[in-house]
């Protein structure tokens, strides 16, 4: 899989957390039915790698699904056994390097410009600017200034309006977790999660 050309594509990449492994695959598969086509299952889900197991199962190989909050190389190596496609870090992480051995993309996250220098040197595919929300669309924009050429995915914080200036200000896409999950974890209307689903993805299509 080419993370960046998914990322490029389609521009949103759904994070999905919960304590209720069952709810949280279901909001994993109603996502992919919605058409959100890039969903990380984070590893603090509870059973996060049988979450990522059983979607990898049903969503079939080429979906583009990968595993969070991945912080070690034995959650690498165990979210990849899993059928994880890709991983992402909040920070430059030992789980980086992991990913480059094993031939996996990493979207790692970093804030400041020596964490983006350090992330892209470490083999980076793409750079989660995470938390997004200290700094905003206008901490992004000059963030691109000396970095025209990386590929930036704000994640925190991030409405499907925020979702549009963030893009307008030169992100290749942007990660959103609750505003677009809601209470899908825990067992909500599906319908909901169907509907702001659409909605974010009529944001990033404009």
């Amino acid at each position: 899989m080419n993370l960046l050309d998914e990322l490029r594509t389609h521009r949103l990449m759904a994070i999905v957390r919960g304590p209720d492994p069952a709810a949280v695959l279901a909001a994993v598969l109603t996502l992919a039915e919605s058409g959100v086509a890039l969903v990380e299952v984070s590893m603090t889900s509870a059973d996060a790698l049988g979450i990522i197991r059983r979607a990898r199962a049903a969503l079939g190989p080429d979906f583009a699904l990968g595993a969070g909050t991945v912080l070690s190389a034995e959650d690498a190596r165990t979210a990849a056994d899993a059928g994880a496609g890709f991983l992402v870090t909040p920070a430059v992480a030992p789980s980086l390097a992991e990913g480059g051995r094993l031939g996996l993309p990493v979207l790692a996250g970093a804030l400041t410009p020596t964490e983006v220098v350090q992330a892209t040197d470490g083999g980076a595919t793409a750079i989660k600017l995470f938390p997004a929300s200290l700094g905003g669309p206008d901490y992004l924009g000059a963030l691109r200034d000396p970095f025209p050429g990386t590929a930036f995915v704000p994640v925190g914080g991030v409405d499907a309006d925020g979702a549009r200036r963030y893009l307008d200000r030169g992100a290749t896409a942007v990660g959103v977790g609750s505003p677009l999950l809601g209470d899908a974890v825990t067992g909500g209307d599906p319908t909901a999660l169907r509907e702001r689903a659409a909605a974010f993805l009529a944001a990033v299509r404009q």
